[in-house]
C-alpha cells in the first residue's frame, strides 16, 4: 500500500469529454465562463503546460519525454527532449522555460531561453540522495502488533521509512529561486541560481483506517484492519501568491482514485518556515493547481466527478464555496491574466479509458474580469 508511481495510470476508468458544467447553486453571481475552446490537440499525456506573456504555450507529453511549444496560431514546435526519460514541470518566466527530467536513478531541473539552447540548472536525484528529507517519517500502519507486522511481505512491508526517490513534478520560477514539487521526495524543494538545492517543507504523512475488503484487495493480511495507515502526500504543483505563500497540490498515496475517499489536498506553505497547513480538500487526483486574482483556487482532479472521469474544481479557501467545471481528465491548469479578465488553459483527455493516448488537447475557458485578491 505504498505511494503508487505517480504515472497516475492505476485509477478508474476513464471517459474523454470536455462539456461545460457549471453549477448555479454554488456560482454566487461570478462571471461564468464560456465555452472551451480547443487550441491544440493530438497531445500524448500533457501533465504540465505553462502560458508566456505573450500568449505562447509550453506542454509537456510526459511520457513522450517532449515539451512542445504552441503558437498563437495552433502551430506545434518541438522545444526539448529526452529521449527514455519522461519530460515534465514545466514553467515559463520572463523568456525562459524551466522543466524537469525523471529516468532510472536521475532527476534533473533544466532552463533554456527561447533560442538557446539547454542548461542543467541543478540534479535533483543527487539532492535526494545525499539528503533524503523524509528519512525521518514513518509510514504505513504505525503501532502494529509485531505478530501482525510480520505477515507482511517484504517488499510491502507494514512500515517503512521514507526512501531514496525523486520524481520532480512541478516547477515555479522565481526572481532568485525556482521551486520544485518533488513527489518522489515527498517534498518542495528551493534552487538557487547556481544549483544549490535546500528542502523548504515536506508534507505530512496523514492516516486513513484500513478496512479488511482494502486490505484484501491489496493481498495484505488482514489483520491489520481498524489500525491506521499512514500514506506518504505527494506534492503535485507549487504556484505562489501574492502574499509569498507557496500553494500545493497533494495527492494522497495509495490508491489514487475514489476507492478509499476523496483524499487529495491543498497546502498553503510558508517558505520561510516551511509549515505546511491544509486549507482544502476533497479531491480525486489534484494534479494541478491555477490562483486566481479573486482568491478562488482551481484544482486538475484528473479523476475526480462522480464517474472518475475528471474535473476541474474552484474553490475558495476558509468558504464552503465549491463549483465544477466537467472538464474529461484534466492534466494540467493555468491563468493567464487577460485585458477583460482571465482565461484558463486546461490540458484534457489525457487518459482515454484509462490509458494514454496521443489525443489530448489544450483547451481554454474565458473567466471573465475578476476583482483582484491577496491570497
Amino acid at each position: 500500500m505504498k505511494k503508487s508511481p505517480v504515472v497516475l495510470l492505476a485509477a478508474t476508468t476513464l471517459v474523454a469529454g470536455s462539456t461545460l458544467l457549471s453549477s448555479p447553486a454554488s456560482a454566487g453571481g461570478r462571471p461564468q465562463p464560456g465555452a472551451p475552446r480547443t487550441i491544440a490537440d493530438g497531445l500524448l499525456t500533457p501533465l504540465k503546460l505553462a502560458v508566456s506573456e505573450r500568449g505562447r504555450v509550453y506542454v509537456s507529453q510526459n511520457f513522450a519525454g517532449e515539451l512542445t511549444a504552441i503558437g498563437r496560431d495552433g502551430s506545434k514546435t518541438a522545444f526539448a527532449s529526452a529521449p527514455g526519460e519522461e519530460l515534465g514541470g514545466v514553467s515559463e518566466r520572463h523568456g525562459t522555460v524551466y522543466w524537469t527530467t525523471t529516468g532510472d536513478a536521475s532527476a534533473k531541473l533544466f532552463s533554456q531561453r527561447r533560442g538557446g539552447s539547454p542548461r542543467q540548472v541543478a540534479d535533483l536525484y543527487a539532492y535526494e540522495n545525499s539528503r533524503n528529507p523524509d528519512r525521518g517519517m514513518t509510514y504505513g500502519l504505525r503501532g502494529l502488533p509485531q505478530a501482525c507486522a510480520s505477515q507482511f511481505p517484504a517488499d510491502n512491508p507494514a512500515t517503512y521509512t521514507g526512501l531514496v526517490d525523486s520524481h520532480p513534478y512541478a516547477t515555479l520560477p522565481t526572481r532568485r529561486t525556482t521551486y520544485v514539487a518533488d513527489a518522489g521526495a515527498n517534498a518542495i524543494f528551493a534552487v538557487g541560481r547556481h544549483g544549490r538545492v535546500r528542502t523548504v517543507a515536506t508534507l505530512p504523512a496523514v492516516g486513513t483506517v484500513v478496512t479488511a475488503e482494502a486490505l484484501a484487495a491489496q493481498g495484505l493480511p488482514t489483520c491489520a484492519a481498524g489500525y491506521t495507515y499512514y500514506f506518504e502526500f505527494v506534492p503535485t504543483d507549487v504556484d505562489r501568491g501574492r502574499d509569498g505563500s507557496l500553494y500545493v497540490t497533494s495527492l494522497p498515496g495509495g490508491p489514487e482514485d475514489a476507492s478509499l475517499g476523496a483524499r487529495g489536498s491543498v497546502f498553503k506553505v510558508d517558505p520561510g518556515s516551511g509549515r505546511a497547513r491544509k486549507i482544502a480538500g476533497g479531491f480525486v487526483g489534484a494534479v494541478d493547481l491555477a490562483l486566481l486574482p479573486d482568491g478562488r483556487i482551481a484544482v486538475a482532479e484528473l479523476f475526480g466527478g462522480e464517474d472518475g472521469a475528471g474535473q476541474v474544481t474552484l474553490v475558495r479557501p476558509r468558504s464552503s464555496y465549491r463549483r465544477t467545471l466537467d472538464l474529461g481528465s484534466p492534466g494540467a491548469v493555468e491563468w493567464k491574466a487577460g485585458r477583460r479578465g482571465g482565461s484558463l488553459y486546461v490540458t484534457t483527455d489525457t487518459f482515454t479509458d484509462g490509458a494514454p493516448t496521443p489525443t489530448a488537447k489544450i483547451q481554454v475557458l474565458s473567466m471573465g474580469s475578476h476583482r483582484k485578491h491577496r491570497h
